[in-house]
């Protein structure tokens, strides 16, 4: 699954702004800046219709020992 971390970033990348990605996904804003935060424990469906509004909109996600340091990352498709 996605992590907090990784929602930033893509968020970020797409220039995207929190109201932007709630919208897409399906979610509230206040939701989503708790999810973002940390502070709420997202379903899995959740999760997941966050990263398929991110990957729709041109993020790929990468998951542990596909980054250079080997963790978890998000990079802009090409």
């Amino acid at each position: 699954m996605i992590e907090p971390d990784q929602i930033r970033a893509a968020r970020s990348m797409l220039g995207l702004t929190q109201a932007d990605l709630a919208k897409a996904a399906g979610l509230s804003t206040t939701g989503l800046n708790n999810i973002e935060r940390g502070t709420a424990d997202p379903k899995a469906s959740t999760l997941r219709a966050i990263q398929g509004a991110l990957e729709e909109a041109g993020i790929v996600f990468l998951n542990e020992g596909e980054t250079a340091a080997g963790g978890r990352g998000v990079r802009l498709r090409g």
